[in-house]
């Protein structure tokens, strides 16, 4: 069965009379049990915070979704890295953070993670099978992320995860930019798939949310135990939206990677335009790894400018009409970012000009490099 198929009837409720298409909200702390000896029960619910129905198909559908042992969901994308992170360390132990990782989850890495006497080390995205050179007796986890946030390297998935798996490291990669259905990095070999379900999922730029899909069962109980301890909990409400934006998601990701390539491929060959940052577009460095192991694209790209002053990089973005200016992506509207200020990177070379990122909503295509356009024009 496809995913649109799928995703239009996974965890809806048995009908029956007048039943309604998806499952019920339940807001509540306190659960009520008739029978003081199931209060302490392990396989049920005690408390309002471990979830409700509507928590369980979503957790059905992400982990169908990545074909996983099961999910465990957090309010957050960063909560869904970061707890995945907790659930595999301790102190004293080494990590190997990709460079291009998204920049909350390398200053997570930088500062929480030290303060708690774990070591992230920073390896170059393109290191492949090389990254044997970097683990160490104490190395307990390496923490993918492909494409790379904001200049879309693509990492060889299947060599780092051999590696891993001969050394018994832990894989975890933010899987944000392909939803899942462009990249199923659990068959590749990782052991942990984050996602900021913020971005498709939602799909209207109003709600937030995170999870984590794992290969094994004890990967899984691992997370949901750390998650407990910690406190982890999530609207009900947010659960329900997320699991709405399922129904209509492979949809919406079709256009807006379709729109996402068309403007790549419009770009590419722009008088302003020194080099275009998309992994399915024909002339990225990684192209060949990318047809390899994914089957799709994603909807966001960056574009390397020609060199201008940040003025005019900052004059171009606010002379846009249609791209709105804001962080996230996956939502109806396009959106643009100057990435300069939040590019750090330990192992980058010169990219030889500003870095532009374009987010691809649902609008017409022809309409967005018509904006594109004249904010070029009135500016340079």
């Amino acid at each position: 069965m496809k995913n649109e198929t799928k995703f239009a009837h996974i965890g809806a409720p048995k009908a029956g009379l007048g039943t309604a298409v998806n499952p019920s909200i339940s807001r509540a702390s306190t659960l009520l049990f008739d029978r003081a000896e199931d209060l302490y029960r392990s396989d049920i619910r005690g408390y309002g915070r471990h979830g409700a129905q509507v928590h369980d198909a979503l957790a059905e559908a992400f982990t169908d979704l990545e074909g996983g042992a099961g999910t465990v969901l957090f309010p957050s994308g960063l909560a869904a890295c970061t707890y995945a992170i907790l659930s595999q360390v301790k102190s004293g132990d080494h990590v190997l953070l990709t460079d291009s990782c998204y920049g909350p989850t390398r200053k997570f890495c930088d500062t929480y993670l030290k303060k708690m006497n774990i070591e992230t080390e920073f390896y170059d995205p393109r290191i492949g099978s090389g990254i044997k050179e970097f683990i160490r007796d104490n190395t307990s986890l390496i923490i993918l992320e492909s494409p790379g946030s904001l200049s879309f390297e693509i990492q060889d998935i299947p060599a780092i995860c051999k590696v891993a798996k001969s050394n018994n490291v832990v894989t975890i990669i933010d899987n944000t930019w392909s939803a899942g259905l462009s990249l199923n990095p659990l068959k590749l070999g990782v052991d942990i798939s984050c996602h900021a379900a913020t971005k498709y999922f939602g799909g209207h730029s109003d709600v937030m949310y995170g999870a984590a899909i794992s290969r094994t069962k004890s990967l899984h109980n691992a997370i949901k135990q750390t998650a407990k301890y910690i406190g982890n909990a999530s609207s009900p409400d947010d659960a329900y939206q997320i699991l709405r934006g399922f129904r209509t998601l492979v949809t919406r990701f079709r256009q807006q990677e379709a729109t996402s390539l068309v403007l790549a491929d419009w770009l590419s060959s722009h008088d302003r335009v020194l080099q275009v940052l998309h992994p399915a577009h024909s002339d990225h460095p990684d192209h060949a790894l990318w047809q390899r192991d994914f089957t799709g694209g994603g909807c966001i790209f960056s574009v390397v400018f020609k060199p201008c002053s940040e003025k005019k990089v900052l004059g171009f973005v606010n002379a846009l009409k249609i791209f709105g200016i804001g962080y996230s992506y996956g939502g109806f509207e396009s959106l643009c970012i100057h990435c300069d200020p939040q590019l750090k990177r330990n192992h980058a070379t010169s990219l030889g000009g500003p870095l532009i990122r374009f987010a691809c909503g649902l609008e017409n295509a022809e309409d967005l490099k018509s904006d594109i356009e004249q904010a070029f024009k009135t500016v340079f």
